[in-house]
């Protein structure tokens, strides 16, 4: 196995993260640091990261949880706030999330230790859909707010790819993207005229938050991690 990939699947960091602690030297093989990512690794050898030996690659898991408002989509949190890794209590793993949710927004969010998947989960090449529910102002909401937001929107950073959009009630629409942008549907909903009021992120490719109260999780099956993979191919 690659350095890199050892790394990241001991639970320490993304695969990216892996590669730029590898280029720092802060890597180290049977005592030696290793600086190319590629270098061959099994079993037999001992790896550190900053002078602590890796136990090994950590089993895979992959969790769903339903992430509170007030709830960070992050590790850790240096000013002592809630984090979604504190909700799932996996002793076992040391989980990431793969993508975020604002703090002011709800739903779903993936959990795991396998940077390999969480990366390409989350890279806009995959196109990887991700559904939300956002209730807005300025209600009803018009046929031409929805044509504009299912031909993509141009914002600061520069023009949306194209959503799907239905509306749910009158101040309530669904909208469907596959990008990952900071608050994206948020700035696509004020483009339009309808500022959001409550969004919450209702599906994550096949998975949807069915069954799933407010702060709870479960550990996906293999069925539903095969197919979360078959989407990142």
């Amino acid at each position: 196995m690659r350095l890199a990939k050892y790394v990241a699947h001991a639970g320490v960091a993304s695969r990216r993260r892996a590669e730029v602690l590898i280029a720092a030297g802060r890597v180290s093989v049977d005592g030696q640091t290793v600086l190319d990512p590629a270098r061959e690794v099994g079993p037999e050898n001992a790896v550190a990261v900053d002078g602590t030996q890796l136990a090994g690659p950590e089993p895979r898991v992959l969790y769903a949880l339903h992430k509170p408002v007030g709830v960070l989509s992050t590790a850790r949190d240096t000013h002592g706030r809630p984090t979604v890794v504190e909700l799932i209590p996996d002793p076992g793993a040391r989980l990431y999330p793969i993508g975020r949710l604002d703090a002011d927004s709800s739903g779903l969010i993936l959990l795991s230790n396998d940077g390999e998947l969480a990366n390409r989960l989350t890279h806009p090449r995959f196109e990887v859909p991700k559904t939300y529910r956002a209730k807005v102002r300025g209600a009803p909401v018009s046929a031409a707010a929805l044509a504009r937001l299912r031909g993509g929107i141009e914002l600061e950073d520069g023009p949306t790819a194209p959503a799907l959009v239905r509306r749910v009630a009158a101040d309530e629409i669904e909208i469907t993207i596959h990008e990952g942008r900071n608050r994206q549907v948020r700035r696509m909903c004020d483009a339009v005229g309808h500022p959001v009021i409550t969004l919450v992120r209702v599906g994550f490719g096949p998975l949807t938050l069915r069954g799933l109260a407010s702060g709870a999780h479960r550990r996906l099956g293999e069925d539903e991690v095969n197919a979360l993979r078959a989407l990142a191919l």
